[in-house]
């Protein structure tokens, strides 16, 4: 079984946590590093295999997205409805190997600059990453609870025949991950792996 962030994790000593707000530069790409332990504050946008299927089409046939994506970070999860006593919900991360097929021409069309979910992703992917300059940070499986609790606000952007699997723009506060995959392709699942097996 392929280990989680969360064991990958365990034996790394505290760092400094890094804070970032999308929009994100070439600048603030280029100097986030494989684990580092990062909190988003600021809009993020939603997106799983419904929307990057739509997406891909969109960008094939030349038209525009109905978002603009340059600088910013796709997560892939499908939030559940906000609890209406306490007005959370929960968000946690698909597997992001769903999307790879799509990725590739996302980075390259649309000046997307980084992606949340879980799980490694494919050579190709990692490729594309390290042309475009972007990062991908991987979430808490398991932890959608929590993860919800950083949302502040959701708005429906687009395609709202998806249900759950819509385009939302979320608000967060303190949005907890980990660079997983940096812009130099350095990947944790790859070298966290390696590091355990060697103890």
């Amino acid at each position: 079984m392929e280990p989680g962030i969360s064991d990958l994790m365990n034996n790394r000593k505290a760092t400094e946590v890094r804070i970032i707000t999308p929009p994100l530069d070439r600048k603030v790409l280029a100097s986030l590093a494989m684990g580092d332990e990062v909190e988003i504050s600021g809009t993020i946008y939603t997106g799983r295999d419904a929307a990057h299927k739509r997406f891909s089409e969109l960008l094939l046939r030349g038209k525009k997205l109905p978002i603009d994506l340059q600088g910013q970070i796709l997560y892939y999860t499908g939030p559940t409805p906000a609890n209406p006593v306490t007005g959370l919900c929960s968000a946690g991360p698909t597997t992001s190997s769903r999307m790879d097929k799509y990725t590739p021409g996302l980075l390259a069309g649309t000046g997307l600059a980084a992606m949340i979910g879980k799980g490694n992703r494919s050579a190709l992917v990692v490729d594309e990453m390290v042309k475009c300059g972007a990062v991908y940070f991987a979430a808490g499986g398991g932890l959608g609870a929590l993860l919800g609790s950083r949302i502040r606000r959701s708005r429906l952007l687009c395609y709202p025949d998806l249900g759950p699997e819509a385009v939302y723009a979320l608000d967060v506060e303190r949005f907890p991950v980990v660079v997983a995959i940096d812009s130099l392709g350095n990947n944790l699942y790859v070298s966290g792996p390696k590091k355990f097996a060697a103890l």
